[in-house]
């Protein structure tokens, strides 16, 4: 599924917000959300989600900072999907989001 119609699109108050809704877009292959929440000096120029896992579940592990005061901030989560074997992967991320112009953008992550 590609189309975005059915997604709420009113913009993430909070970095923790933004990396929620940006799971769920990854959940639903919405290339066109991911890359419009990138900030534009990391953002890529296109983003392929043909070989996207099934994203399963979220867990946010720490915050900071990220609130609708603050101009930056990090999430760590845990993000679960099943594998091609059928198993279960996690990806385990650190990502900065920044606020810019009132909208919070992904910047980078560390991945570990």
């Amino acid at each position: 599924m590609t189309g975005s119609a059915d997604i709420d699109r009113t913009e993430p108050a909070t970095a923790e917000a933004l990396m929620r809704s940006r799971f769920e877009a990854f959940r639903r292959s919405d290339a066109a959300w991911l890359l419009r929440t990138w900030h534009p000096s990391t953002r890529p120029a296109d983003l392929d989600l043909s070989d996207n896992p099934r994203w399963r579940g979220l867990q946010i592990i720490d915050t900071v900072a990220g609130g609708q005061a603050d101009d930056t901030g990090v999430v760590e989560f845990r993000a679960t999907y099943v594998e091609d074997t059928g198993g279960v992967g996690v990806l385990h991320e650190r990502s900065t989001f920044l606020k810019q112009d009132g909208r919070w953008f992904y910047l980078d992550g560390d991945v570990g």
